[in-house]
């Protein structure tokens, strides 16, 4: 990560998070969720993984099956991703990139972790994600405090997640996107399945001091006002699923513009025109 980066997240504070969510040991639905997109989307290749890369804390069971064997690393505080044992030919991230402040650079650095022609995907939260959360937090602290204070993570949107992939050089590209609705019978519960996920707030700008309860009650209030379906709160969840390849000359490759042998005209029985 360059020194000239702004830091967004901090890094002792998503250790911190993800050791209390250990502790609380809840269910960790969207982590599974997520987990169940990457198996479905590994399922669809057909090769064999020799060696695979899971980036992050511990290799889930559902992934095992989908490489012989597996390394298990991490961004080190300075996001250093520690790739001993590679290169790989098979990358995986279950949100463990969504605390990064140099994502561009991090991909970067899995792109050349891995082989030739070697695979990478990742789930990462995308733009649509606590959108009621983030809404509700802005009314309420307009309100009171007359200003908004940081208290969600800012998430990406799939179009730019696509052009990051391009960006840090991987080949056949691709961002899709799935959204879940979640129902909630009081805000006490969504903030308790934030915490057992590891989501706190862990942005370096964040407010150090308790939140006001003028601002928590104000918050609340809006919240059931304006997002609330039979009787219970609604909360969005938006995952991102990146794929990319590391390149390799035996993939596809984009034709030159001008070498087409036929003409879209021809092919649409339509007449073409100059402008």
């Amino acid at each position: 990560m360059t020194a000239e980066r702004p830091m967004i997240f901090d890094f002792r504070a998503a250790q911190t998070s993800r050791r209390r969510a250990q502790r609380i040991g809840g269910d960790r639905f969207l982590d599974q969720t997520a987990l169940d997109g990457l198996c479905d989307r590994l399922a669809a290749v057909t090769r064999r993984f020799d060696h695979g890369l899971w980036i992050g804390e511990t290799l889930p069971p559902a992934i095992q099956a989908f490489a012989r064997e597996w390394s298990v690393r991490d961004f080190d505080q300075h996001e250093v991703l520690n790739s001993d044992g590679g290169p790989f030919d098979l990358a995986v991230s279950l949100y463990s990139l969504q605390t990064i402040n140099d994502l561009p650079g991090a991909l970067i650095q899995l792109r050349r972790a891995l082989k030739p022609d070697g695979l990478f995907l990742a789930a990462l939260f995308g733009g649509e994600t606590l959108r009621e959360l983030r809404e509700s937090f802005g009314v309420a602290e307009t309100e009171i405090s007359g200003g908004i204070s940081p208290r969600v993570s800012p998430f990406a949107d799939v179009r730019d997640m696509g052009a990051l992939l391009q960006r840090a050089g991987f080949a056949l590209p691709v961002a899709d996107v799935e959204r879940l609705q979640v129902r909630y019978r009081d805000f006490g519960s969504l903030v308790r399945d934030l915490r057992a996920h590891g989501h706190s707030n862990v942005l370096a700008a964040r407010q150090r001091h308790f939140l006001d309860r003028r601002v928590l009650s104000a918050l609340i209030a809006h919240y059931a006002a304006q997002h609330t379906r039979d009787g219970k709160l609604n909360a969005t969840f938006e995952t991102i699923y990146l794929t990319g390849w590391a390149p390799h000359q035996s993939q596809q490759q984009p034709l030159k513009p001008g070498s087409a042998k036929s003409r879209l005209s021809d092919a649409l029985g339509t007449v073409e025109r100059k402008l």
